[in-house]
């Protein structure tokens, strides 16, 4: 049996740490090609440009769609082609991290990942999650290495809307219940190879480190103030989820995620809402007992993450449009056949609908 781990070289998280990143940048060399969109860039990119500019590096900034497509991935590819860059910089959330990733190994780069928020796990991992042009989920893309560095700004963190951390908590809440799932099944990882003990530790302690500072680091957020709570959730939402879901691996909530991008009704919803009912739908696969479905049920719910068809927007789904997405989630460039016993669309469809009977009846009580 063949194990694997993966990391980025170099993870550096602190307050304030953009506005001093030139001693972790300098290796890459001077002319960064740096993705980001319109919001960050008034936030905080701004400042940065010019913070690098002063220290003398020749920045070609680039506007990110906002969508990981096939087709803005090349149309940035060909900017970086024709300014000569040294490097690909991606600053903002999971679609531009993953964007970034593509963006450095299609022009055999390093790549630095800044995350603005601490919304998903994307940051950390040698894959991206591409996307149609219209927000469906695609293909996953591997990599031969994970990121050369990554840098977060937890003040920065602290600055971003509560709903996107508490979307983060429910990403990284995933990971420990997917490689768990992978673990029994003795499937592969995402790094088609078998789990190391250390992936499959990182993805508990990340479930742990969760479950004790969640709601001190949502109360933070809301006054927007750097604590040690809110710097351990930031931390396991970003790096323990990050090579926890890498290493220990992915399963039925992230290709259920998948299957519900194909529903239009879901697009306005972020990655980590969605997978936050797909862990509560691949704990109804499993069968497990009422304490451990409500041990990961009550803290979704207590932060507000969809516990509901409604809440997904999918209220008026019909049976057909549940077994469509079903079907997405069981197609064979996904993750689904890692749990440890098989599963039809037809299994997923009533799984949909035994969450929301479930949380009807919870709230009722």
């Amino acid at each position: 049996m063949i194990k694997a781990f993966g990391s980025p070289s170099s993870y550096v998280q602190g307050s304030g740490v953009l506005l001093k990143s030139d001693p972790y940048l300098k290796g890459f060399g001077q002319q960064p090609l740096w993705v980001t969109d319109n919001d960050v860039y008034q936030i905080i990119g701004q400042r940065l440009e010019t913070y690098l500019q002063g220290a003398g590096y020749r920045v070609t900034t680039v506007k990110f769609s906002g969508e990981s497509s096939t087709t803005e991935i090349d149309r940035i590819t060909q900017i970086g082609q024709d300014q000569h860059v040294t490097v690909v910089y991606g600053l903002g959330g999971g679609k531009t991290s993953d964007s970034a990733k593509a963006i450095a190994d299609n022009l055999n780069l390093p790549v630095v990942i800044m995350p603005t928020l601490a919304s998903t796990d994307a940051p950390c991992s040698r894959l991206s999650v591409i996307y149609t042009d219209d927000g469906r989920f695609d293909h996953y893309r591997f990599y031969s290495h994970n990121p050369n560095l990554v840098l977060v700004d937890s003040q920065l963190i602290a600055g971003a809307p509560v709903r996107l951390l508490t979307a983060g908590i429910a990403d990284a809440l995933a990971t420990n219940v997917e490689a768990q799932a992978v673990a029994q099944a003795g499937a592969k990882t995402m790094l088609n190879e078998h789990q190391t003990l250390v992936g499959n530790a990182i993805a508990q302690t990340c479930e742990d480190t969760l479950f004790k500072y969640a709601h001190l680091a949502v109360a933070d957020v809301k006054h927007h103030v750097v604590t040690r709570a809110l710097d351990r959730i930031i931390e396991a939402n970003t790096l323990m989820s990050g090579l926890g879901f890498e290493s220990g691996g992915l399963s039925g909530a992230h290709a259920i995620h998948d299957g519900l991008t194909t529903l239009p009704q879901t697009h306005g919803l972020s990655h980590g809402e969605k997978v936050a009912y797909g862990i509560l739908t691949q704990l109804m696969l499993e069968g497990v007992s009422q304490a451990r479905y409500e041990k990961y049920f009550t803290l979704l719910l207590s932060l507000g993450l969809p516990t509901t068809l409604k809440a997904l927007h999918l209220a008026d789904a019909t049976d057909d449009d549940l077994l469509s997405a079903a079907k997405a989630a069981c197609a064979a460039n996904d993750t689904m056949d890692r749990l440890p016993f098989p599963v039809t669309p037809a299994d997923v469809a009533q799984a949909f609908r035994a969450v929301d009977a479930y949380t009807a009846d919870y709230l009722a009580r």
